[in-house]
């Protein structure tokens, strides 16, 4: 099989938090805020090897987007964002909940999708290589940007899109069709079109790039289902209404996680064509299933990430929390790489003792619990 790049590290002990750098303040004036939004876009997708999002993005659904004054955009790219620009912050929403998914997804393994904040490229070099880290995070962001522009056009929030209504097909027995379907296919295109504009390059990487985002708006449509709500009298569902919606989008991260720990190795071939030499991807292991559209591809390895190396971008594992009483990556074992851990105790203020009171609320109790807290050496 043929097939046709990058986006997450280690931190310290705590779970890992998105960071971002603020050259001045992280609560810019509303002028500041305008050139934030255009700088945002020209470091999601339009960057190589970078993709840039942060809290003081939180407010971008209200800033107005000029195209014209994002940096970086490539023609394909200037044209959609001019032709869609009502739909531009879902597409900035999709990124970061892409990188949030992300980072849940690897919170207790090595490399824990941790972003720098004194880098344009946020999560530094980690993704330079054609690793199955790079397959896993821009699986997750285009899934992300599909997501993201889907609901919004269901929530009615663009003009240009809405409900899906070309794939209801029969209603099945004791329900029928209503509510509004989420049009998924929109969504896939929006992100197809803005995220994959860049990627036309005829080498290897490009190949893995457009392959693995295909990969991840491809979970999207694979777990799409039925959302039924009941009619009837007391409660009673003697009639169904039903719509396609998505997933949660933890459900998809945990697919594209299943599909990175059975990524593809892949190798590079090159052949001469009418346009010049171009690089194409073949399995390595012939024995293997070829990896079909909904895999994630990759075709070098990743680094072990247990030291600190700004090579690679790896923080090493040093002080991350883990778990003592797990044989899993996020056990004190592996997740040390074999240094071994040291043990704190520490206090923490919780609510206990809750009882509700008739009607309605719950007084608690505040209690003083000692924990062990076990970190890597």
């Amino acid at each position: 099989m043929t097939v046709e790049r990058r986006f997450s590290g280690e931190g310290n002990a705590e779970e890992p938090k998105m960071l971002i750098f603020c050259p001045h303040s992280c609560e810019p004036s509303t002028k500041v805020k305008a050139r934030l939004t255009a700088s945002l876009f020209s470091l999601c997708f339009f960057s190589p090897r970078s993709l840039a999002i942060g809290h003081q993005y939180s407010s971008l659904g209200t800033q107005p987007i000029l195209c014209g004054s994002i940096p970086g955009l490539v023609p394909k790219q200037l044209r959609f964002c001019r032709n869609y620009v009502e739909i531009m912050p879902s597409v900035a929403e999709g990124v970061k909940i892409g990188i949030q998914e992300c980072q849940h997804q690897f919170r207790g393994r090595r490399w824990n999708c941790t972003t720098v904040n004194d880098s344009l490229a946020i999560f530094g070099p980690v993704l330079d290589k054609a690793t199955r880290e790079s397959a896993f995070v821009h699986a997750i962001a285009s899934a992300g940007v599909a997501f993201a522009v889907t609901r919004s056009c269901a929530e009615g929030s663009a003009t240009i899109c809405g409900c899906d209504t070309r794939h209801k097909g029969s209603p099945g027995e004791g329900w029928k069709w209503g509510g509004c379907s989420e049009d998924v296919e929109f969504g896939s295109m929006v992100s197809r079109e803005f995220a994959d504009a860049r990627e036309n390059r005829p080498d290897a990487r490009s190949a893995m790039n457009r392959h693995n985002n295909e990969a991840g708006r491809t979970s999207i449509i694979e777990l799409m289902h039925l959302k039924c709500k009941c009619h009837g009298l007391s409660g009673s569902c003697e009639v169904k209404t039903c719509w396609w919606s998505q997933p949660d989008f933890r459900v998809i991260g945990d697919y594209l996680k299943d599909k990175y720990d059975s990524a593809s190795e892949m190798v590079v071939e090159k052949h001469r064509e009418s346009r010049g030499w171009v690089e194409t991807l073949r399995p390595k292991y012939n024995f293997f299933k070829a990896p079909t559209e909904k895999d994630l591809v990759y075709y070098e390895n990743s680094p072990n990430f247990c030291e600190p190396n700004p090579e690679t971008g790896s923080f090493g594992t040093r002080d991350r929390i883990c778990n003592v009483t797990s044989h899993g990556i996020d056990g004190c074992d592996l997740l040390c790489c074999g240094r071994g851990h040291n043990t704190r105790t520490e206090k923490r203020k919780e609510k206990c003792h809750c009882i509700f009171h008739w009607c309605c609320y719950v007084r608690c109790q505040e209690c003083i619990r000692v924990y062990d807290v076990h970190t890597c050496k």
